[in-house]
């Protein structure tokens, strides 16, 4: 091979690195699509920018107010706002590419579609930040009712966003609302569990049966503590800590106990003590436990509730004294502590009486049947055979 070979085929491979680089992608020069790159990600170490200086700036300042709200406003659009500037450096590599026909459409309606994503996905955080504009109706109705009314707004806003991008796109969202709508009606004849679920959740918290931490007892289905009233389901749970979904409608349809709901606790008991307590002793044990429930202050009063101190009953092994008060506290451990104490000091009181708590027994009575001989029973078959031997004995004798 020439030296004038060689040059020729050089020149050819320039031609081809030439030729590529003005043809690029989808007719862009490559040139262009790195300047287009480069102002992509000069807008993204803007981004970085806004986080770390301007984002930090206003939590600083927001932290100074004594309001907690403007924190979580801050709070929920940090990720919105992050967003910003990457839509804008699209926007200005798209502009600068120009772009012509199918592709330059794609670019622009992406760049429209990011524009409503960040508008009502930071909408949809600040929901929550504000959700202190519905406390009236928390007052009004219930927490849970606030909570659904939240839930539907975000759902709503969700839906609303969907619907304008597909509009963006060029898909109209009223025939698929139709659609839709017939399939709804397909689906409600085969989902009428759901719906009645639905319907069962919202009369449950318009009622106010119970709230979210509540202690509630459902007739043969579970027993613990609200945790989350939902559209179809309400999680109850248990005290061994797992959860317990139960359909809304079985909620509505049982009967409920809601514990949290009590204005006093009750304490019931019968303190047996011995058949050989005297009257006295028994007297003296009744007021004394009457007396201490009446000047304890975490004890009901009998103005407020019935409260009383009785001997009850004579049982099989004891004379029974029947407790029946309330205790102002319905917290469970709380009124564990209180009836401790009140243990320890009925103890206190029957042992200072000189008696003592009965415990189950029984006497057995024995009498003396000396002398006396037991009676031979002789089967009516052998009372014959008997009597011959008798007479042969007597005979021999």
């Amino acid at each position: 091979m020439t030296i004038g070979t060689i040059v020729n085929t050089f020149r050819d491979f320039l031609d081809i690195v030439v030729d590529v680089w003005q043809q690029g992608l989808f007719g862009i020069k490559i040139g262009k699509l790195l300047v287009a790159a480069s102002i992509f990600i000069l807008f993204l170490t803007l981004r970085k920018l806004i986080s770390k200086h301007i984002i930090t700036r206003l939590k600083r300042i927001t932290s100074k107010t004594s309001s907690r709200i403007d924190d979580n406003v801050i709070e929920s659009i940090e990720h919105p706002i992050g967003m910003i500037p990457i839509v804008i450096g699209l926007f200005f590599a798209l502009e600068y590419l120009d772009i012509d026909g199918t592709f330059g459409e794609i670019g622009k309606k992406l760049t429209r579609s990011l524009i409503v994503l960040i508008i009502f996905w930071g909408f949809h955080n600040l929901i929550n930040p504000m959700s202190f504009l519905l406390d009236k109706v928390a007052i009004v109705f219930s927490t849970a009712m606030r909570d659904w009314l939240l839930k539907v707004i975000k759902i709503t806003l969700i839906f609303i966003g969907s619907a304008t991008i597909l509009e963006v796109w060029g898909i109209k969202i009223g025939p698929i609302l139709a659609g839709l709508g017939l399939f709804g009606v397909a689906v409600a004849l085969g989902a009428q569990d759901l719906f009645k679920n639905l319907i069962s959740g919202i009369l449950i918290i318009s009622e106010k049966r119970f709230n979210v931490g509540d202690w509630i007892l459902v007739d043969g289905l579970v027993e613990g503590t609200v945790e989350d009233i939902g559209f179809r389901s309400t999680i109850v749970r248990r005290f061994d800590k797992a959860p317990v979904y139960v359909p809304n409608a079985r909620l509505a349809d049982s009967a409920v106990t809601n514990f949290s709901a009590m204005t006093h606790r009750r304490i019931f008991w019968h303190i047996g003590v011995e058949y050989r307590t005297t009257i006295e002793q028994l007297m003296k044990i009744r007021d004394k436990i009457e007396q201490y429930i009446i000047d304890n202050d975490e004890f009901a009063k009998p103005s407020e509730v019935p409260t009383f101190v009785r001997i009850d009953r004579f049982s099989s092994s004891s004379i029974d004294i029947m407790l029946y008060c309330f205790t102002r506290s319905i917290v469970w451990g709380q009124w564990l502590e209180i009836k401790e104490r009140l243990s320890l000091k009925i103890k206190e009181i029957v042992e200072g009486a000189g008696t003592s708590f009965a415990f189950p027994s029984r006497t057995i009575y024995m009498s003396d049947t000396a002398g006396e001989k037991p009676v031979v029973f002789v089967p009516p078959g052998q009372k014959q055979e008997v009597l011959q031997s008798k007479t042969v004995r007597t005979e021999t004798q």
